[in-house]
């Protein structure tokens, strides 16, 4: 699988990155899957030439985390892959345990560093903004775990772009280490981050490495075919499932059809043919699924194909900030 250097820095990464949410608690969300169902996944992203993995500190509350800081050191040595964890939500119902406060951030690195068994993570991303935080407190906290050794890059998640550009002008302007990615809501049913956070990322240098590719799955089956556990019990799906625009999942399946591929290979593909985009993150819990993904980056699509997926997008309410 082909690698590109994510944003301007120097670091590299596959052009698919595995997300591990799916893999933790099934208190947490019925539809996860436990260590032992994980471990082929670890393997078969490896075998595709996958070596990017993001994690959150708030799947299944660190039991995530657990999870991928096992299999990957059972599969290969800490320096063949790319190691991205988040920090942002309440961990536990006390003070001082979510935000992007000072002390937040320094407790909730250790405690990722535990969890995972590694000394150093590659990415460390904030996972929402802060708004109770002032942002020169969030970001020299963040350059000092970078000084420590603890992360070696750090990344933002969903926000407004003038909230990454006040983050990015803070760090510049104290000498501060800057974001290099960032990890926003992107696939063919919401496409709000065309107007303003990817033309700044792009003119920042900074890699996209958006989240739901697929739209909860939305994008990969038929629209009368599109229920699953997952989709049942998923509240962030349910939030958003009024709004879809069906007639680009029936695009979908047509230029699928066409080529003989399975839907999620012509979403994805999509994606990867934008500008800026790095290493969509996609989630799996089937084999299938997985396999069927690592494929989508071999999959070009024609320029009256890529017109036909995306002539019936209709505006969105901003959605993935919260």
């Amino acid at each position: 699988m082909e690698s590109l250097r994510l944003g301007k820095s120097g670091l590299q990464v596959s052009r698919i990155c595995l997300g591990m949410m799916t893999y933790g608690d099934r208190a947490w969300r019925e539809w996860m899957l436990d260590e032992d169902e994980a471990r082929p996944f670890v393997v078969r992203a490896f075998e595709h030439g996958i070596n990017f993995f993001d994690t959150a500190d708030m799947y299944s509350l660190g039991k995530s985390e657990e999870i991928t800081g096992k299999l990957l050191a059972e599969v290969a040595p800490r320096d063949e892959y790319v190691l991205a964890t988040k920090v942002f939500f309440q961990m536990k119902d006390k003070p001082n345990a979510g935000g992007l406060s000072r002390k937040h951030i320094m407790d909730s690195i250790d405690a990722s560093l535990r969890r995972l068994n590694t000394d150093y993570v590659d990415l460390y991303q904030i996972h929402r903004w802060d708004y109770h935080t002032p942002i020169e407190e969030t970001m020299e906290a963040l350059h000092d775990v970078v000084k420590a050794g603890k992360a070696r890059y750090i990344g933002a998640s969903s926000m407004h772009a003038w909230q990454f550009a006040k983050a990015q002008y803070t760090a510049t302007l104290h000498g501060w280490t800057r974001f290099i990615s960032m990890q926003n809501h992107y696939n063919l049913l919401y496409r709000e981050e065309e107007r303003e956070m990817i033309p700044q990322c792009l003119d920042m240098g900074v890699g996209l490495i958006p989240w739901s590719p697929l739209a909860r799955g939305t994008l990969t089956r038929p629209r009368l075919a599109n229920t699953t556990l997952r989709s049942q019990t998923d509240q962030y799906r349910s939030g958003y499932e009024a709004s879809i625009n069906w007639s680009v999942v029936d695009q979908v399946e047509e230029v699928a059809k066409q080529r003989g591929v399975p839907q999620s290979q012509v979403a994805l593909a999509w994606l990867l043919h934008k500008p800026g985009v790095v290493a969509p993150i996609i989630g799996a819990s089937k084999l299938h699924q997985l396999d069927d993904l690592a494929e989508a980056t071999h999959l070009s699509l024609s320029g009256e194909e890529l017109t036909v997926l995306e002539k019936d997008y209709q505006l969105q309410a901003i959605n993935g900030h919260d």
